[in-house]
Order: C-alpha cells, then structure tokens, then sequence
C-alpha cells in the first residue's frame, strides 16, 4: 500500500523521487478511483463532488518510487486565480520533475475527448513526456458501444501509444495497467 508523502502547491514543495509517474486527467474522470482500484482502496480521496483535488499529492510506492495525483481540469468550477494557479504547479511540474517516467492520461471512455483532454494530449507529446492512455468507464458500455468508441479513439489519435481500457468501478483491466506499471516503473 503506498504511503502519503505530502501536498504541493509550488514546485519547491515537490518532494524528492528517483522514479514518479503522474496520473491526469479532467475532473470527474475516475482519476482517485483507478488510483484507488491500483493501489488500494482508500490511497486517494474519491469526493462526491468533482474537483476537491487542488495540489499534487504524492504518493511513495517504496525503494525511490513515487507517484503524483494531479488536480483534475476542465470540468470543476474553479475561480480564474485557480485556473492560473493550476497552469503555475502543472507547468513547474512538467518542465522541472526529472523524476517523472511516465504520465498517465485519463480518459472517460463514454465520451469523446474534450478540448482540455485533447490539449494534455498536444501538451505531453509536444514535451516529448512519456505517456499513456487509460479509457476507464468501460463498465458503463455494451460491448457494441466500446467497440465503437475504441474506433473513434482510433481515428482521433492515429499514433501509436500504449492504452488500457478499463473500469476502475469493477476493477477490470486494472490488473494489467498495474503489471505493466510495475514491470517498467
């Protein structure tokens, strides 16, 4: 079970790791849950209402290995000082965390990728981070319905990246999410 290490607000509160991967998504994606689903059941905050997460938190995995849990975007009201706030952490975050691996974009698979999704998206491959792709929510869809939103996904991102789907509700698919984060990071 990891262990709470802190919150951060700004970059120098980031504390020290040889090996982090982050976990990203908009508010209301499941992000706490698939965390939850991968490394126990009350490691991040699952809230009733979208978009309690305002810091990164960090999490230690054990032996230099950690994980952050970002503050989720575009669905959450926040004032616009929030907005830039969260530009500030994000920004520092990325330019500056060399012990980041791997970010890990979450999306909801029901729906097709927002404008912010889509961003991230741009913003992770034109910084040349690491990522991949979780759909989570497929427990929400008939078998037809994924098969139709893994085609769409498909033509709206025509490269090649690693993706999971899975449902963090029922912990489908996050047994291999876990092995191959395990296995690299």
């Amino acid at each position: 079970m990891p262990e709470f290490i802190k919150s951060a607000k700004r970059p120098e509160d980031f504390p020290e790791s040889s090996s982090e991967i982050i976990f990203i998504g908009k508010s209301n994606v499941g992000k706490s849950s698939l965390i939850n689903a991968l490394y126990g059941k009350s490691t991040a905050y699952v809230g009733k209402t979208p978009g309690k997460t305002k810091m990164l938190n960090f999490f230690s995995l054990g032996e230099g290995r950690s994980f952050a849990d970002a503050p989720g975007y575009g669905y959450a009201k926040r004032s616009d000082q929030e907005l830039i706030d969260f530009g500030d952490l994000m920004e520092g975050y990325f330019n500056g965390r060399k012990a980041l691996k791997l970010a890990i974009l979450i999306l909801d698979v029901r729906h097709v990728p927002t404008k912010d999704d889509m961003d991230m998206y741009e913003y992770l491959k034109e910084k040349e981070i690491p990522f991949i792709v979780v759909f989570n929510k497929t427990d929400k869809l008939s078998g037809n319905e994924l098969f139709k939103q893994k085609k769409l996904f498909r033509s709206l991102f025509p490269e090649d990246f690693t993706s999971f789907y899975v449902s963090a509700y029922r912990k489908q698919g996050t047994e291999e999410l876990k092995e191959y984060l395990d296995s690299r990071y």
